[in-house]
Order: structure tokens, then sequence, then C-alpha cells
């Protein structure tokens, strides 16, 4: 999965907060212990008196394909509000304790992270989240019927399917799906339909030669599944 670099911050106790500091030790332990469970011990940053007023948080910053920092996602531990109003709940030994309130943006602003996301992998989104996933293009337009049955194979399955059967040469074709990007490219000529095959290649030009339909729809699934 060809993502964003991620760097984790623990901030903790800021000059102004609620509650008591035992409270505060409490929750700021819990956090570094998930932290060090889920990245490593040491591979994590502290970031002091910057957790919110009313509980200690993790920041989650990412660094884009030329460095920049963005924070995207923060999770935040809140033991006051619980408190404050009072609330409870009855837990398997039917005794009353106070829950613990987790304040957590996933991805900040969704529009923002896409945007961010969209600039990191200059237009090549990985096959799993792309808009593009395959082209079908014709050698000639009397291949068209044979192109339109593969899309509506391939669409009928989840994938983002396009047919090109315009009058361009088939390399201007190739050329033009190659900067839209799309993931793989699929050649449709008379061979293709007498053996009921396409062949195929990827945006970056490798060539992965004819296959059943059948055959790039299990191998479609299994990109999706590795988040590739």
């Amino acid at each position: 999965m060809v993502f964003l670099d991620l760097n984790l911050r623990w901030n903790y106790l800021p000059d102004l907060y609620l509650g008591e500091v035992e409270t505060w030790d409490h929750a700021e332990e819990a956090l570094k212990n998930e932290l060090n469970r889920f990245a490593g011990e040491g591979k994590w940053k502290i970031n002091a008196g910057d957790g919110a007023f009313y509980g200690p948080k993790i920041d989650i910053h990412v660094h884009d394909s030329i460095n920049r920092k963005h924070q995207c996602a923060t999770i935040q531990l809140d033991f006051q509000l619980p408190q404050r109003f009072e609330l409870e709940y009855t837990d398997t030994n039917n005794q009353l304790q106070t829950p613990v309130m987790i304040h957590r943006a996933i991805y900040g602003s969704l529009e923002r992270f896409f945007a961010i996301l969209s600039e990191h992998l200059k237009g090549k989104w990985p096959f799993w989240l792309s808009p593009k996933q395959c082209c079908i293009l014709t050698i000639n337009d009397k291949f068209g019927d044979y192109a339109n049955d593969v899309c509506k194979t391939l669409k009928s399955e989840g994938f983002a399917a396009h047919v090109d059967n315009s009058g361009n040469t088939i390399k201007k074709k190739i050329v033009t799906a190659q900067k839209s990007q799309y993931n793989f490219i699929l050649v449709v000529g008379q061979k293709e339909v007498d053996k009921g095959e396409v062949n195929v290649r990827s945006r970056d030009s490798q060539m992965l030669g004819t296959m059943k339909v059948e055959a790039i729809v299990d191998m479609f699934k299994d990109l999706e599944k590795s988040f590739k």
C-alpha cells in the first residue's frame, strides 16, 4: 500500500487543564502504552504541554512525497466530561463505573486529506483506491461490442472500467490511457476476440500478455484484497 509516512506525537499535560493530576497521570500512561504497542518503544515523539485541556492526546502527522508535514488524525482521552456529566455504566460485575470518552478524528478534514493524498500520489492511485482501474482499448471500432462486453463483466464485479472505441490509432489510445493514469490497459483485437481474451499491460508499460477475462477478475480481486 503506497501511502504517506506516519509520525506519531504524544501530547500531555498543558499549563491549563481540568481535573486532578492523578487522573492525567493514569490517562497519559494508557496512551503511552498504546503507542508502544502500536508503533514500538522509542518510535514516537513527545510533544510536552500540548495536550487538550481535558486530556492527553495522540496526534498523527503525515509526510508527503516532498517531506512536507501535515497533521491529520488525532485521538484524545477525556476523563473529565464523563465525571462532570456524572455518566455511569454497569460493568460485568454489576458495579457502577465511570466511562472514558475518546475524541477522535481519523482524517481531520476528509477533503483536505484527499487533497494531500492526491498530490502525494501524483495521480497514480493504487488499484484498490483508483477511480480509473482499467481501460479497454479497441484496435478499431469493429471490436467495440466485445470491448463493451468485457467492460460490463468487470463493472458487474465492482471494478471501475471504461472503453475507448474512438477512431484514434491504438498507439494514441495507449498513450492517452497512460496519461490518464489507468492502472491497467486492456487491448482487444481479432486475436483476442477469437480466443475470448484481452491483452494486458500496466500503466507503467509492463506487458502482462493475454489473459482470460475471468483471470483478470481474479487478479483485480487479489489486488483489492491486498490493498495494492
